[in-house]
């Protein structure tokens, strides 16, 4: 079997199979010939460290990564990463497009990259339209030339990451709505609308890979999974813990599946995506995982294989560290700095920001510890840290959340987590990510 492995930057569930009113009729077609699942959670919502945590199978501050590989970080030990561990199991491992777990491709062990990776995450200039969709075509083309042997394939795409492509001709923004909790108002408007554009850029792409495994006659013997590595890049959405920002997109596509067109409400998280690799293709797992095989859920035969998952940030552009633990029902967010402040650099540049920081954002402050019942609450705005009637919830949630810190060497138990020698961090107070203020 081979495994085409489709994400995206920065997307969360903003997708037509979803139910938002962004037109991706490839993802729609993908969705209904495969399982779609409304509830699965990154493992970290912000770039290098969601997407190691789902090619290690292992929480971030597990596998080492705790920032941007583009700004100095790097995981632990690559030969824990999917690919080394396919590789040793008779696939052939090939690239096209963005990685963003390792600072270069080379760290990863690939046995082959189509492109020429002529790209960093800050070039803000570049046609990203064009690019994408060009690596599309490689992926296509790389489909139909294969020989019969099994690969696995990363397919990236920067698409929908900022700056979003002009406003397509067939999106206006006057009939757009701005994504939840963000105010209605014209700049949130063009906004949304170019990130639209910039969806259906993401669409275009995944039609192109699906049209080439149809013409290949490879459809059969395909494991398809489509995901991104976290939210929006929007305020309060990327880099956070609410679930507009570890909420995620998951679409699994596989041969023989009798359940085609099925959802799921079941719990998952971005771990449990290695595990369930291995059990598709009969291969033993490794003894470092730390997620559970979807496997079950796939086939039909459990409605749930988890009752709760872990999301966490250490760094993004600045350092803030917080952890999360989340029910079906309850959410726990725990932050671990003196400075509760928001840190502006964490936040993608943009419209939306500049409307909040003109208004007061800076001024607003956040409390250390929060607790939402996401059945009476799901847009997370009612900390039930202090009522009675939670305590019990809260002392349960808080036990778990710090059980799985020691279960899993967290190092914020320990202090403070220094950044590596060389990494460029922003300070907390910087206004942006390209600022140009950077801690010492």
């Amino acid at each position: 079997m081979n495994i085409i492995y489709m994400h995206t930057h920065d997307t969360g569930r903003f997708i037509e199979p979803y139910g938002y009113n962004v037109p991706t009729p490839n993802l729609m077609n993908l969705a209904r010939e495969g399982v779609l699942f409304r509830h699965a959670y990154c493992a970290g919502p912000t770039c290098s460290p969601s997407r190691s945590a789902l090619l290690t199978g292992m929480t971030p501050h597990s596998a080492g990564m705790f920032g941007l590989a583009h700004r100095g970080f790097q995981m632990n030990d690559y030969s824990k990463h999917i690919v080394q561990f396919l590789n040793s199991n008779g696939f052939k491992t090939v690239l096209c497009g963005i990685q963003h777990e390792a600072p270069s491709s080379e760290m990863i062990g690939y046995d082959q990259v189509l492109d020429d990776q002529n790209y960093h995450m800050d070039d803000y200039d570049k046609d990203w339209t064009e690019w994408d969709l060009s690596r599309a075509r490689m992926v296509a083309r790389y489909i139909k030339e294969s020989d019969k042997s099994p690969f696995f394939l990363s397919f990236g795409m920067f698409n929908t990451h900022r700056e979003f492509p002009l406003v397509s001709d067939t999106v206006n923004p006057n009939y757009v709505l701005p994504p939840h909790p963000l105010h209605d108002n014209h700049d949130n408007r063009v906004e949304m609308a170019r990130f639209i554009s910039s969806a259906k850029v993401v669409d275009q792409c995944v039609g192109i890979v699906l049209e080439a495994l149809k013409e290949s006659g490879r459809e059969d013997d395909t494991l398809l999974i489509f995901t991104t590595d976290h939210g929006l890049a929007f305020p309060l959405m990327k880099c956070n813990l609410f679930d507009t920002g570890i909420g995620v997109s998951l679409i699994f596509k596989f041969p023989g599946d009798p359940q085609i067109g099925r959802v799921t409400d079941a719990l998952v998280s971005h771990l449990d995506i290695f595990p369930t690799i291995c059990d598709m293709v009969s291969i033993d797992k490794p003894e470092w995982l730390q997620g559970k095989s979807l496997l079950p859920i796939l086939k039909n035969q459990s409605d749930q294989i988890r009752t709760e998952v872990f999301s966490e940030v250490t760094y993004h552009a600045a350092y803030e560290p917080m952890r999360c633990i989340r029910t079906e029902r309850y959410k726990l967010i725990k932050l671990f700095d003196d400075d509760t402040n928001i840190v502006p650099a964490n936040i993608d540049d943009s419209l939306s920001k500049d409307f909040l920081l003109k208004n007061g954002y800076l001024r607003t402050n956040r409390d250390r510890e929060m607790l939402f019942d996401l059945y009476l609450d799901p847009v997370e705005r009612i900390n039930l840290i202090n009522d009675k009637n939670y305590k019990d919830v809260y002392q349960e949630l808080s036990s778990k959340l710090h059980q799985w810190m020691l279960d899993t060497n967290d190092p914020l138990l320990e202090g403070p987590v220094e950044k590596p020698a060389g990494a460029r961090v922003n300070t907390k107070s910087a206004l942006g990510p390209q600022s140009g203020v950077y801690a010492e």
